[in-house]
């Protein structure tokens, strides 16, 4: 394994072996179970996959010792069974070339032959008289010197695995090219009245740091901008292909944007909201020239993740972009560097692709996208929903006067009204935080009058279409959770 990693940090390879079975088996994992398993681990899914293969690396390559003590022919198929699976998931992962089999091979071949080393020392060993004295080999082969031998290569495999994490030249590269870049984008100011006057409450805009991540990339791609390319073709009159200064070039919109995920619980954290910098989505498409029909684009990311966007959600006037910066910077490689699409109204699942390399413009009948394919909605509008943020679940405040607050959103529709209760009395309409139109959430706060003992606050909010949030509890799966969010706190 540490030759494997070795190299592929020297020939600049996407992904280890042991990434590439994890993202394997990431694609062939149904949509419900990958569902219940993120539920159950949260953002640790992803380290923790990749710790479980390899676990069952080392599991059988002990498996593979054993059964060498009885034959090698049994050891030996452990080891091409293991390299052959490796290789599988290396060919069949987005954009393999020949090259990316080398790690594999190479991590195969050093296993057979440190395997083989193994069987000829206890074979002598075996074939020792017990009433002669074992004489040492020419090549020292004595249970000290293997052992030490094995010593050595395991702590200079370590030694090599670990170091070569941090002597990337690939991400480095990129690194320095997205700290030199110098973006038609600035810092958006934080509107006043849009942070409401509750102590403890999040920030309205999301910091990047904090900002959540949910994609099935187990390798965050390390993408050059200057070879970052994007296709727009399908449906068009004239088909486009832009680079990254190309794009550049064309007029730039910036906006307040929230985004969040499907798989946001009632009352979850799977959501941010940030000021975007890029190109409009419409416009190119105007430019390529639609056909009459066409009611789709199909996303792609670099690492061959794919979604389908209503193009109606793309061309009606809201400020679906290309975006190239978050904050006033460019974008985080985890958030989608060099470029991802951002759609207001739109959960991430069918429009916020990050590391975004082609738009085609096509009919929903003519393909199914990763996650529609595993039981999701087609289309995903996001849902009207809010949220308690203060006090927090379990927390202990002061009886009396007790402020409350937190979050609501129906991107693209805007909020009307919120309110929120306290153990089941009548509803109270909350004061709302200024926002600076319909595609951000807004922070609404409330005072309760709580006597000594435990309580509970709920929120329920009604957007400007007029409809009110739904109390029935429903799970995430196919489009988005509903029901309202309570907090249970206790004041003394």
């Amino acid at each position: 394994m540490a030759v494997s990693q070795a190299l592929t940090v020297w020939l600049n390879i996407a992904s280890t072996p042991i990434q590439a079975v994890a993202q394997a088996i990431i694609v062939l994992t149904p949509g419900n179970v990958a569902e219940t398993l993120i539920g159950i681990v949260g953002r640790n899914d992803k380290p923790l996959l990749v710790t479980g293969v390899t676990i069952a690396v080392l599991l059988l390559g002990a498996l593979a010792a054993v059964l060498c003590r009885r034959g090698r022919r049994a050891g030996n198929a452990v080891v091409l069974a293991v390299t052959a699976l490796g290789a599988a998931a290396v060919v069949t992962s987005q954009g393999a070339v020949a090259v990316d089999l080398l790690p594999v091979v190479a991590g195969g071949l050093v296993w057979y032959g440190v395997q083989g080393y193994l069987v000829g020392y206890l074979e002598r060993r075996a074939t020792a008289r017990p009433a002669t004295p074992v004489v040492p080999p020419e090549d020292g082969t004595t249970r000290r010197g293997f052992l030490l031998r094995a010593g050595t290569i395991a702590l200079a495999g370590a030694v090599v695995g670990l170091g070569s994490t941090f002597l990337g030249r690939g991400r480095a590269a990129v690194e320095a090219s997205r700290k030199m870049l110098r973006l038609p984008a600035t810092g958006g100011l934080v509107p006043k009245g849009a942070q409401v006057d509750v102590p403890g409450m999040p920030t309205w805009q999301t910091p990047d740091d904090t900002f959540y991540r949910i994609d099935t990339a187990l390798v965050v791609p390390s993408i050059d901008p200057q070879q970052w390319r994007l296709r727009i073709h399908g449906m068009v009159d004239h088909p486009i292909e832009l680079s990254y200064h190309d794009l550049l070039q064309r007029q730039v919109t910036q906006a307040w944007v929230t985004i969040c995920c499907v798989s946001n619980p009632v009352g979850g954290p799977l959501i941010g909201n940030a000021w975007w910098s890029g190109v409009r989505v419409a416009d190119l498409l105007k430019e390529a020239g639609v056909h009459p029909g066409a009611d789709a684009v199909r996303q792609t990311s670099q690492d061959g993740w794919t979604c389908g966007t209503p193009i109606q959600a793309l061309t009606d006037g809201r400020n679906a972009m290309l975006a190239v910066a978050m904050n006033g910077q460019p974008l985080p490689f985890e958030h989608g560097f060099p470029v991802r699409m951002i759609v207001p109204g739109l959960y991430g699942y069918v429009s916020a692709t990050k590391w975004v390399t082609d738009l085609e413009v096509t009919t929903f009948d003519k393909f199914a996208a990763y996650w529609t394919v595993r039981g999701w909605s087609a289309t995903g509008p996001v849902k009207t929903e809010s949220r308690v943020d203060v006090p927090r679940s379990g927390a202990s405040v002061t009886a009396g006067a007790v402020r409350v607050g937190g979050s609501a959103w129906a991107q693209h529709t805007g909020i009307a009204k919120v309110e929120y209760r306290l153990d089941g009395q009548p509803w109270q309409t909350a004061e709302l935080g200024t926002v600076p139109d319909a595609d951000t959430w807004v922070q609404w706060a409330g005072t309760v009058q709580a006597a000594p003992g435990d309580h509970t606050v709920t929120v329920r909010a009604t957007d400007r279409s007029g409809y009110t949030q739904t109390a029935v509890q429903h799970g995430v799966v196919p489009d988005g959770a509903t029901g309202w969010d309570s907090v249970s706190f206790t004041a003394g």
